[in-house]
């Protein structure tokens, strides 16, 4: 079954959907770095790097699926909530305008909870009447990743499938809760040294804190905008794309050689993501921007395989 794939980022719906054994025909994404992330490791015959406003749904290839994780910070509680008055969030109207010409089987998108709730309700109406006349039914589901993808990272999502069929959408259900068996430090590396430019040294302002603070190997530990945190996390609390712009963003963990941020692979591998999938040549915020940027990808899998399935 064939996937059209929206605001790919560097691919993380595509992956899920792929491994649950769908074929990603067309995929658009604007960010360069980002697209050169993708295209490292899905290639680039099927990626298409420009503004989606400009693309023509005559230009798109015949699919089963839409996905598409829409840009995020415009209804996000950690932004300014701006919804449909930031351009970002207008974006959701080019998804309607080609489900509206291409009609596929089934619409999947991701989000931020917060969407569910924004505006008091009113934003998630306004995605709801945009795609129900023509013919599609809702079934939706606010998920913790720790709860549903055995993935130790607390990243509470909304994720939509509308069917065109109204009789699939009655027999799809999301998959039920699991039970979290992976540890931060099966994934964390402590034991190795990693470059210094991950480590904290006595000329950060935050270092005689860091010192005090973070003590437990076991655990990792958050700065915020109000300063480090004392509290100590046993899952990974959200990533976050501003990991690229505020570098004492990314979580911080002690390890055999001090005390350092995570790396972009470490994030990688808290989004779910296997350890084949790599980087390119790319400034080390965007790696992080891209992290933050992504999904859970068991879950999503998850969720792909009961699609399939009703299909």
């Amino acid at each position: 079954m064939k996937v059209c794939s929206l605001f790919s980022g560097i691919g993380g719906i595509d992956l899920a959907f792929q491994q649950a054994g769908f074929d990603i025909v067309w995929a658009n994404e604007f960010d360069r770095d980002a697209a050169k992330t993708y295209r490292h490791n899905f290639g680039g015959e099927h990626l298409v790097e420009c503004d989606i406003k400009s693309v023509r749904t005559e230009d798109i290839p015949d699919f089963d699926v839409l996905v598409a994780g829409f840009p995020c910070q415009p209804f996000s509680i950690a932004g300014k909530q701006k919804g449909f008055d930031d351009p970002r969030g207008n974006l959701f109207f080019e998804i309607a305008r080609i489900v509206k010409d291409k009609r596929p089987s089934v619409v999947f998108l991701e989000n931020v909870a917060n969407l569910l709730e924004h505006d008091d309700g009113k934003t998630f109406l306004t995605i709801y009447n945009a795609l129900v006349p023509y013919g599609y039914t809702f079934k939706y589901r606010v998920m913790d990743a720790i709860e549903y993808s055995n993935i130790p990272q607390h990243r509470t999502r909304i994720y939509i499938v509308a069917f065109l069929d109204w009789e699939k959408c009655d027999r799809f259900v999301f998959p039920d809760k699991m039970k979290l068996e992976t540890q931060l430090n099966d994934i964390l590396v402590r034991n190795i040294k990693h470059d210094s430019c991950y480590y904290y040294t006595d000329n950060s302002i935050y270092y005689e804190d860091l010192f005090n603070i973070v003590t437990d190997k076991r655990a990792m530990y958050k700065i915020y905008d109000s300063g480090l945190s004392k509290k100590a996390h046993y899952v990974c609390p959200t990533l976050t794309a501003n990991m690229g712009t505020f570098p004492d963003r990314v979580p911080i963990i002690k390890d055999d050689y001090g005390i350092r941020k995570i790396t972009p692979y470490e994030c990688l591998a808290l989004q779910g993501f296997p350890k084949e999938y790599r980087f390119p040549k790319i400034p080390m915020p965007s790696a992080y921007k891209q992290c933050g940027n992504s999904v859970v990808v068991p879950i999503i899998k998850r969720i792909a395989e009961r699609i399939k399935n009703v299909l």
